[in-house]
């Protein structure tokens, strides 16, 4: 099983502070937030050759820092999302993986009770989600990732779910067993086909009656 971090981004809302570095070098705590990430994929029991980061902003500056991971770079990461990104290191799932968001700090347990879950794909969760976004301005509620169980199954993950249904906000961190990998990507797959499909039928020509 492989650990993959998502680190292509940039960081806009944090302006002048990722104007050298990409977002995950920004301190938090007094550390790089990559670093901390590290520790919790460590605790799970990840060695460094079993870490895959998927590079964009700044590549250079992850790669001279850390040159013991490995690298995917995302040459898009200006006109994708974190989901388009992560399919960036599809080479590197078969034997299952753990991805974990790049701009997130959380306890170490995170990461290793989502490897250790018994379900083939385990997301971790923030129950106490609403309290940590009482003072925030620029990544209000309506923007958080919501998600709503029933009991220990996910049915619904989506900003647009209200925030006094949600019964949590994934936080980022996603297991993937090895036999869950194949009908993940295909769902992508199938998922990206039909957006990309209407895509293309709202861009066609005009027609006009005969």
């Amino acid at each position: 099983m492989k650990a993959i971090i998502i680190g292509a981004g940039r960081g806009s809302r944090l302006e002048h502070l990722t104007d050298e570095v990409p977002k995950t070098l920004v301190p938090v705590l007094g550390r790089p937030m990559l670093d901390q990430i590290l520790e919790a994929l460590a605790f799970a029991g990840f060695a460094r050759k079993d870490i895959v980061f998927i590079t964009g902003y700044r590549a250079d500056v992850i790669r001279h820092r850390y040159p013991d991971l490995t690298f995917v770079d995302n040459g898009e990461w200006e006109s994708n999302n974190i989901l388009l990104s992560l399919m960036f290191a599809r080479e590197h799932m078969a034997g299952g993986f753990v991805a974990t968001y790049a701009d997130i700090v959380y306890r170490p347990e995170v990461a290793r009770d989502v490897r250790q879950s018994p379900h083939a794909i385990a997301l971790g969760c923030d129950v106490d989600w609403r309290r940590r976004y009482t003072r925030r301005s620029r990544h209000p509620e309506t923007d958080a990732e919501k998600l709503l169980a029933e009991g220990e199954r996910v049915t619904r993950l989506s900003r647009r779910l209200a925030s006094e249904e949600a019964s949590g906000e994934f936080i980022g961190v996603m297991k993937v067993d090895a036999g869950a990998v194949s009908p993940f990507l295909s769902a992508f797959d199938r998922v990206a086909g039909a957006s990309a499909a209407r895509c293309s039928a709202r861009a066609g020509p005009s027609r006009r009656p005969i």
